[in-house]
This record gives C-alpha cells, structure tokens and sequence, in this order.
C-alpha cells in the first residue's frame, strides 16, 4: 500500500472555514432564525417598555385578542404576559393565497428594571395594543436630605 504526503497548506483550511461561514450565514439569511423569547404567532411578542421619572410604562402588542384574556402578573422584578389567540371559522370552500396568521397561546416575561408597586399599577388596552403604567416602589425613589448648619 503506497502512502503519499500531502504538503500542509493552511490557506486551502481557511477557505474551508470561509465556505462554511458563507453557507452558514447564507442560510440565516434565507430561513431567518426567529428572534429570541417566547413565541406569539411564530414571532416574538412585541413589547416596548421605557421610564418616566415616577413610572415603568410597558406596550404590549396583542392584537386579535380580547384584554379579558389577558394574563398580567408581577413576580418580584418580573412581569409576565400570558394569553391565547383563538384560531377563526376557517372558510372551507376558499382557496388560500396565504395564511401568515397564527393562533396558539403566548407567554412573555421581562425584567422590569426596578420595583414597582402593583397595587398601583394601571392597565389600558387599546387597538390591539396593551399599555401597562407600573409606578416606581417609594423605597427605589431618590430622596432629598436637606444639610442643616450648626
């Protein structure tokens, strides 16, 4: 059995490590990853949340569900969101074109940045969008001391 030497050449390596990153990053482009967290109709949901000097204000998108449905809870400096969409009558006899729509249940949970007072807290739902005042903990607002002189 004859055996044979292949001179190493460490350029024909990289170009393999190159095409595996192109396919790679080929593929991610062609069938995207879905974004991280929990899924709502094969996306995400959406939730923006920002602060105010006194508030945590969080929107949630949930359209095509009822705010009855809804799930809100605050655990420690954890709010979670859980709810279901119900699937629609299909129509039998139709032809569809597409169907991008999805139906199951959800669940979200973020980390709220500071403590908030829940029994405080406000809940508005409008055009499918629901928006969450959650007022900062007295014991995390700053406080003022005034220095007195002697």
């Amino acid at each position: 059995m004859a055996k044979s030497l292949i001179r190493w050449d460490p350029t024909r390596e990289m170009i393999s490590l190159r095409d595996a990153m192109d396919r790679l990053l080929g593929e991610s482009f062609i069938r995207p990853w879905p974004r991280l967290g929990t899924f709502f109709g094969g996306e995400a949901l959406a939730v923006d949340m920002y602060e105010t000097k006194d508030d945590i204000v969080v929107e949630a998108a949930v359209p095509g569900v009822k705010p009855e449905e809804i799930d809100v809870q605050v655990s420690g400096n954890v709010l979670t969101l859980k709810g279901e969409r119900k699937e629609e009558k299909k129509e039998e006899k139709a032809s569809y074109i597409y169907q991008e729509r999805s139906f199951g249940s959800f669940s979200r949970a973020v980390t709220l940045p500071t403590e908030v007072d829940v029994d405080k807290a406000k809940a508005e739902f409008e055009h499918g969008v629901l928006t969450l005042t959650l007022p900062k903990s007295e014991t995390v607002k700053p406080k003022t001391i005034k220095i007195t002189a002697k």
